[in-house]
């Protein structure tokens, strides 16, 4: 396979995937504002602050916004185009990478891809936005799962599928570690400390961002705790967002892409990566609240990275090349054949 069309499968992947995470995220917060009216600035300001760190888009943000409040902070994360992580740049970029590459994937799959992106370009995208953000942000989930839906039902199980895996679910595993930190950054010192009814709304809210609500249920019922939701999140290895579960199916991924057998890793950076696999399985939730679960985050999304950046410089990276190089190496055959001649 090409190196280009490598590339865009892994970021066509990659965007829409972000895309879905981004509405998702905004979408709860913007219903968790709903139960808590009366806040004032600076407790918006608290509010808003970590969901753009989440991104990395706070110091994009200032440059075009002072106050980084419900309105602004949706807008700039939805439709602001100089914004790489915006929902509307994401969505165009899957798209563009999608017609590179049109001929290598199913016409069902660039259709729907095709069909976000005229959606976000017309003017129907603001009525809708207009009437109801959730509405707006339910149309752009549903984008991302039909297109997952044909991805897995017309694209050919070939190491082109493997691209499309190994990007979603990087990116899928990034952002609930991301999301979950988002929350770590209003904690109380101790997480065992916190209460009340604004700390249970907003942990309820972090599992509706990953659509966890229900599944969290089914293995805990009674209540919702900061622990508990950590560990599902985190250690899961049947929720299809959970850390765990993405970084087995980035683990499986990688392997597959670099032809290598379970536990063999030919890199430095692929060593630390089989160490955060295995520590994944044998690590409990008090083991990683006791030595920090920011830090263990940071250390999810260090080692994501450079898995991803292993396969990119291996699979993915073509360097640009050296025309004047060519060209002399060019006369220099041609001088040659002269000569012998």
């Amino acid at each position: 396979m090409l190196s280009r069309v490598a590339n865009s499968l892994y970021w066509m992947s990659r965007y829409i995937e972000r895309a879905e995470n981004i509405a998702r995220l905004l979408d709860v917060n913007l219903q968790l504002m709903l139960d808590f009216v009366s806040l004032d600035d600076q407790q918006l300001k608290e509010h808003w602050l970590p969901i753009l760190r989440s991104a990395g888009d706070e110091e994009q943000f200032f440059k075009h916004y002072d106050t980084p409040n419900s309105a602004n902070v949706t807008e700039f994360m939805t439709f602001n185009a100089e914004n790489p992580n915006s929902v509307l740049s994401c969505i165009f970029a899957a798209r563009e990478n999608a017609r590179q590459i049109r001929d290598q994937i199913s016409s069902e799959m660039f259709e729907t891809l095709n069909e976000a992106y005229l959606f976000l370009k017309s003017k129907n995208a603001r009525q809708v936005w207009d009437t109801g953000a959730h509405e707006f942000y339910e149309q752009i989930k549903r984008f991302s799962h039909l297109f997952q839906g044909l991805t897995d039902a017309t694209f050919s199980r070939a190491e082109g599928y493997e691209f499309i895996q190994f990007g979603k679910y990087l990116e899928r595993g990034d952002k609930t570690s991301r999301i979950l930190d988002i929350k770590y950054h209003i904690l109380l010192p101790s997480v065992f400390d916190v209460g009340g009814a604004v700390d249970a709304a907003q942990w309820q809210a972090l599992l509706r961002s990953a659509s966890a609500m229900e599944a969290y249920r089914r293995f805990h019922p009674s209540d919702v705790s900061p622990s508990k939701v950590a560990e599902f999140l985190v250690l899961s290895d049947a929720f299809p967002r959970s850390i765990r579960f993405c970084v087995n199916r980035v683990d499986h991924y990688h392997h597959l892409l670099a032809e290598t057998h379970p536990d063999e890793y030919y890199s430095s950076d692929g060593e630390q990566f089989g160490k955060l696999v295995a520590d994944l399985k044998a690590l409990t939730i008090k083991d990683i609240l006791s030595t920090g679960l920011h830090e263990f985050l940071l250390r999810v999304q260090s080692d994501l990275d450079k898995i991803d950046d292993f396969i990119y410089q291996t699979f993915m990276y073509h360097p640009p090349t050296d025309i004047e190089a060519e060209i002399r190496l060019h006369q220099q055959e041609m001088q040659q054949q002269q000569n012998a001649a």
